[in-house]
């Protein structure tokens, strides 16, 4: 049996549109991430490896103004920085455990996309990712963390502006995008990727790996 992720190199990820109000906090209902299509990995960034115990599951819902991820992410150990800025954002954070994803709404730039990080308590980075550039995107994200120890599960959730994404959203127009995750203090650490990027040490900028991002509208409301 070969110990390698064989899901297609371009799977889909899909974003199911929300049409039931956020709740208290700004973030979607248990109910409507119910009616999200989750995609799933747990093998290393060559899709070899598989670690049930360190599967990530990614959700994703849409709104005109917001994109939703939810990231849920079994651990065997936590490690984090004790300290960043005042409002949660930091450097370097993939030096640490993370859950990322990476957003590509234009192909023409292949290597142009932005970059999205969360850690297990909370941290957070965004930055816009373009030839010989790397920069703070400021795109206003929300998130909101919870973890839970006794399951060895930590779940991240993030309510990204679409206007830092595109400057006119169109869900009929297909995205890229990678989801990762990183785990471990020192080396060899983990680190995984719903699509490999299959380069020889780990590397998760790989664009010409990422899968297809499709936006669906709700169908329960004829939308």
């Amino acid at each position: 049996m070969k110990n390698v992720d064989e899901t297609p190199k371009h799977e889909k990820a899909v974003v199911v549109q929300m049409t039931d109000p956020c709740d208290a906090e700004g973030f979607p209902k248990q109910s409507s991430w119910e009616r999200a299509l989750p995609v799933q990995f747990s093998a290393d960034w060559q899709g070899k490896n598989p670690d049930a115990a360190r599967e990530t599951k990614v959700w994703l819902l849409w709104t005109a103004e917001t994109l939703f991820l939810r990231f849920r992410a079994r651990y065997r150990a936590i490690t984090v920085f004790p300290d960043a800025e005042p409002n949660g954002r930091r450097d370097q954070l993939w030096d640490r455990d993370v859950a990322e994803a990476f957003l590509q709404p234009d192909w023409s730039n292949l290597r142009r996309y932005k970059e999205f990080e969360v850690s297990p308590n909370g941290f957070w980075i965004d930055l816009d990712i373009a030839p010989g550039e790397k920069q703070d995107l400021k795109s206003g994200l929300k998130r909101r963390v919870v973890l839970e120890q006794a399951k060895k599960v930590w779940i991240a959730e993030l309510a990204i502006p679409m206007k830092c994404l595109v400057a006119k959203f169109d869900p009929a127009a297909t995205w890229r995008v990678n989801f990762y995750r990183v785990e471990g203090s020192e080396e060899p650490r983990f680190y995984s990727a719903w699509r490999p990027t299959g380069t020889a040490a780990p590397n998760f900028h790989v664009p010409e790996a990422f899968g297809e991002l499709v936006f669906a509208r709700d169908k329960r409301r004829g939308k």
